[in-house]
């Protein structure tokens, strides 16, 4: 019996290691019919995620076909102000579904069916999923138009492959998506840190950056090292594509020590409730001073993320003092490309004595428990495991402002922050919010939840905050016609909104007393109405558009313009 267990045992393991690997190549075709040129990879390292796709280049324009990669369902569209802006999900029947984000519009069929909801709710934003086998599509039939949408930056698809039952996304790359590549990873800077509080580097007790130069046969040496107890490496460094310009995310990365592997990580797959680790991946504190991130090859307390094939000690070196070692770096791209550096490495004593400053404040965090911090008119409060380890946290109060720590270091989960308002009377209170400044001292909103004496925001971003006023009500202005003016032509209305402070909260459009769906992109602060709508149906229109901002104040704007 036990036999037959083992059997079963390793027959399942085999499975399981097979499955991972073999991905359908041929079974999905490529998304546009245009040269895949990417402008971002799979698990590339984003401010506060990894990057769960690939991005495709779009020829820096707007409206090119997206078709199905497969025969398939819709089961999900979304249409939201951020994140993937109008966004297609279609599940094939070999267990994967395609995404397609950022896109500029729908194809007649399926647009036809998202704006019967948007005018039943009344409502821009919406999202549906749709009965399983109600919207068919076929390998190659046209689902949308590549756009700008949600966040982002520049025109572009965002398309990611997942698992239809865990919803994990895998590389794209996997599945035979043909992207030219014969570029090596570039290394920019080399780092070893110091891992514990009697370790060293150089006779260093902080990260230390070491030089490195190029040898005749491709691979980089290191200047050598002294150090002595755990040590840990990283780097800054990037790949870039054929034919294009952009500073991509590497593949995998590989640290061994006189030949025996110590860490290995890819981005073949992680899944979206891990994502977040990447702050234990980058060295944050590095991040938040220089906008740069240092990737590490070893384990960081905190860091649960499933992307190591391979680990030894947490990725740490133990150096002793007399003996010599040769550390391996090995950064390669989805292609196979890799860049190598060596790193002598020499165990010496420090004699300098030296030791590690640790910063101590008025206050500690214990990560493992919840913190709560009162400040004399605001109150701080930290849920068990907002942070990946425990710190002297540095706290100042000062007037309507509270200072908590800074953006060197990372917060997993939402802290609470709240304010004593019960100084304002009932009219000042209606005007004021909870802000956030910026590097330049400028509020920025931050949700703000009121309920009686006290305000009080979620957020996951250290820095300062403060009680701001908005009393100005936002602007709205005509943008592609003007007041009384004849539009027969036209094929849309453009409005522009913007609000100087609070920013908008919401929006509402009627066209001669009717409802009227006006798709409103913030980067632009343009609300745009199609008239394929047809609700314009009179000579005489008379719109009406009013614009909310995040403390109530409101504006409308009504002008009157002739169409037959």
């Amino acid at each position: 019996m036990k036999k037959i267990s083992l059997s079963l045992l390793l027959l399942l393991f085999c499975f399981n290691l097979f499955a991972q690997e073999n991905y359908p190549k041929d079974a999905f075709a490529p998304p546009m019919d245009i040269p895949i040129i990417l402008a971002g990879t799979f698990g590339e390292l984003r401010s506060n995620h990894f990057h769960s796709g690939v991005d495709i280049k779009t020829q820096q324009r707007e409206g090119i076909p997206i078709n199905a990669i497969g025969d398939g369902t819709i089961t999900r569209i979304k249409v939201s102000l951020w994140g993937y802006g109008k966004v297609l999900y279609i599940a094939h029947p070999n267990g994967y579904t395609s995404v397609y984000g950022h896109l500029q519009k729908f194809s007649p069929t399926i647009e036809a069916y998202i704006k019967k909801l948007q005018y039943h709710k009344k409502s821009f934003e919406v999202e549906v999923f749709p009965d399983y086998g109600e919207l068919k599509v076929s390998k190659g039939e046209l689902i949308a138009y590549s756009g700008n949408t949600g966040g982002s930056a520049g025109p572009h698809l965002h398309f990611e492959i997942r698992s239809s039952i865990s919803e994990k996304p895998t590389n794209p790359l996997m599945y035979g998506l043909d992207v030219a590549d014969a570029t090596n990873p570039i290394l920019e800077k080399l780092f070893i840190y110091p891992l514990t509080d009697k370790s060293h580097v150089n006779s260093n007790y902080k990260r230390t950056q070491i030089n490195y130069s190029k040898q005749t046969d491709g691979t980089f040496l290191a200047n050598k090292v002294t150090a002595l107890g755990d040590i840990g490496i990283g780097f800054i460094g990037f790949d870039r594509l054929d034919m294009a310009a952009n500073k991509n995310g590497v593949y995998s990365v590989e640290l061994s020590v006189n030949g025996k592997v110590y860490s290995l990580y890819d981005f073949e797959s992680f899944s979206f409730g891990e994502t977040r680790y990447i702050n234990t991946l980058v060295d944050y504190d590095y991040y938040g001073r220089y906008r740069q991130k240092i990737q590490k090859s070893f384990k960081s307390p905190g860091n649960n993320l499933s992307i190591y094939k391979k680990l030894y000690n947490d990725g740490k070196v133990k150096i002793n003092e007399g003996l010599s070692y040769t550390a391996k770096l090995l950064i390669k791209d989805y292609a196979g490309n890799k860049t190598e550096v060596n790193i002598p490495i020499e165990g010496v004593k420090n004699v300098l004595g030296n030791k590690k400053v640790v910063e101590k404040t008025d206050h500690y965090v214990i990560a493992k428990k919840p913190n709560n911090f009162d400040l004399d008119g605001a109150k701080v409060y930290f849920p068990t495991n907002t942070f990946y380890e425990d710190f002297y946290i540095d706290l100042k109060k000062g007037k309507d402002t509270v200072t908590i720590h800074t953006n060197t270091v990372p917060a997993h989960r939402n802290f609470t922050i709240s304010f004593d308002v019960s100084k304002y009377s009932q009219e000042e209170r209606k005007q004021l919010f909870i802000a956030r400044l910026d590097s330049k001292l400028r509020p920025r909103h931050a949700n703000t939840y009121k309920r009686g004496n006290e305000f009080t925001t979620r957020t996951r971003n250290l820095g300062t905050y403060t009680l701001a006023k908005d009393s100005v009500a936002p602007t709205i202005r005509t943008r592609n016609f003007k007041e009384k003016q004849w539009l027969n032509n036209y094929k849309y209305l453009s409005v522009q909104i913007a609000d100087d402070l609070s920013g908008v909260d919401k929006y509402a459009a009627t066209l001669n007393g009717e409802w009227i769906l006006m798709e409103y992109e913030p980067k632009r602060n343009t609300l745009t109405y199609n008239f394929d709508d047809k609700i314009a149906d009179q000579t005489q229109c008379v719109l009406e558009v009013t614009v909310t901002d995040n403390v109530g104040n409101t504006n409308t704007l009504s002008t009157t313009f002739y169409r037959k």
